[in-house]
């Protein structure tokens, strides 16, 4: 790297707040729902779920922004770009966002809500077994550009993490890709999650021809690794992934995840939760840890170790971030950032 970084990791993603409700399984068949999927929805479909659904509860969520919220849990330095519409859940988001100690000032857009791009939601319901079904109305997450990428910000972070779900409308695309050139041309990493089967099938082509060109770091779950390769051979998509990329991390559940890095390969075991309450976040959270410790130079075990354990505490209470400070869970279980 050129020189030394001001941010540990910067993300660029969706920016958007959820609103979380349990549920029953009937709700979801109902609805026309499949368990534990993300789809798309409009504005209309949105209201009329969220008219549908149980009293919930709202957080600033979106996938990168989780992960950086939970970098700044665990004392690293963040940053983030994504979009809000200039109005009440914008204001949520940003407040929350700059609470935890993450960099945010991308330009809110002005007349979201009179153009149908007011801030982005998330619908999600949760089963008793702590799975999440969501439903996301993008409203202005969708509107990033070019112009709201900040080269020299990105410049100045370790580690660039890219959310996949950027993918599907094409200006975000485009600003994804003038991010990671950014990255590259100041020395920095490049890192980039799948986010989601739908996205995988969607734009498989698309991803891969990004990963090769483009990724230094990729983390993935079983399924979005499967859908990538369209084989159900783990550990040979596993190593087909490694191959291309400096590190691969695939997450397994209640198994832990696998760390790939050239020739060395290591099994990460999930930390003990005693409920799993909801499951929203794990990937965000095991994201934050994993690249805060290789942007620290942590080894691949300790690395995978930090998500892990930032993955346990997410899962163990309503809500995508986290709610003990990660850096005092890390303590507690000998992980130390240098």
């Amino acid at each position: 790297m050129t020189q030394n970084p001001t941010y540990d990791v910067i993300a660029v993603g969706n920016a958007i707040v959820d609103v979380l409700a349990p549920c029953e399984p009937a709700f979801l068949d109902a609805q026309g729902l499949i368990v534990g999927s993300m789809q798309l929805v409009d504005a209309n479909q949105s209201a009329a779920l969220y008219a549908a659904m149980a009293a919930g509860v709202e957080a600033s969520g979106g996938s990168a922004g989780n992960t950086v919220a939970g970098v700044g849990s665990f004392g690293g330095r963040a940053a983030y770009i994504g979009k809000v519409a200039d109005d009440q859940l914008g204001g949520v988001f940003t407040h929350d966002i700059q609470a935890v100690g993450v960099h945010f000032e991308t330009p809110p857009l002005q007349d979201g809500a009179a153009t149908g791009h007011a801030t982005g939601v998330c619908m999600i319901n949760v089963t008793a077994d702590g799975q999440r079904t969501m439903c996301t109305f993008l409203g202005a997450a969708n509107q990033l550009t070019v112009a709201d990428i900040d080269a020299d910000l990105i410049g100045a972070s370790a580690i660039v993490y890219l959310e996949g779900y950027l993918f599907d409308p094409a200006p975000a695309r485009a600003a994804f890709e003038a991010a990671a050139a950014a990255a590259h041309a100041a020395g920095r990493k490049v890192a980039i999650t799948l986010s989601d089967s739908f996205v995988v099938h969607r734009w498989r082509a698309e991803l891969l021809a990004f990963i090769e060109a483009s990724a230094d770091i990729v983390l993935a779950n079983e399924a979005e690794l499967a859908a990538l390769f369209e084989t159900d051979d783990f550990d040979a998509a596993a190593e087909r992934l490694a191959s291309m990329v400096d590190v691969a991390a695939v997450t397994r559940g209640a198994e832990g995840s696998v760390v790939i890095s050239g020739d060395q390969r290591v099994a990460v075991a999930a930390f003990p939760v005693d409920k799993v309450v909801d499951t929203t976040g794990a990937g965000d959270q095991y994201a934050a840890g994993l690249l805060l410790g290789l942007a620290r130079g942590l080894s691949l075990e300790d690395a995978g170790k930090l998500g892990s354990l930032a993955a346990s505490e997410v899962i163990a209470h309503w809500g995508p971030r986290p709610m003990t400070s990660l850096e005092t869970l890390a303590r507690g279980a000998g992980l130390v950032l240098n």
